[in-house]
């Protein structure tokens, strides 16, 4: 399977919930759900944990995909990732960066290959 990098450099197909979709399993659905409440504090049923990623024509999202800033942000701009923008790495990209450093060196990485 090709890897597939979300606009914030998390890479969609290492994630639990991309992975669950993908497969159809709703063990690893009701699995995830429970890993992810526990640790986010935010109650996610098995029915939420349905998505193929973060890119424009994606059609199962997770909840917060709707409302992610940097998402809305990248499809506004029409770039394939946040390594593509001309406003790399802008302020809330950096909010970003901080909760999770491994996307910024995936975009990081990708800018690299584009030199």
């Amino acid at each position: 399977m090709e890897k597939q990098i979300a606009y914030c450099g998390l890479v969609c197909t290492d994630c639990k919930a991309y992975i669950a979709t993908e497969k159809n399993d709703d063990k690893m659905r009701e699995e995830v759900a429970a890993e992810w409440t526990k640790e986010y504090h935010h109650d996610f049923k098995p029915e939420d944990i349905k998505c193929d990623g973060c890119l424009p024509k994606t059609v199962k999202t997770i909840g917060h995909l709707n409302v992610c800033p940097i998402r809305k942000c990248g499809q506004e701009k029409g770039v394939i990732n946040c390594a593509y923008c001309e406003d790399y790495a802008c302020e809330e990209l950096n909010k970003y960066f901080e909760m999770a450093p491994v996307m910024k060196a995936n975009l990081e990485e990708i800018r690299k290959g584009m030199k």
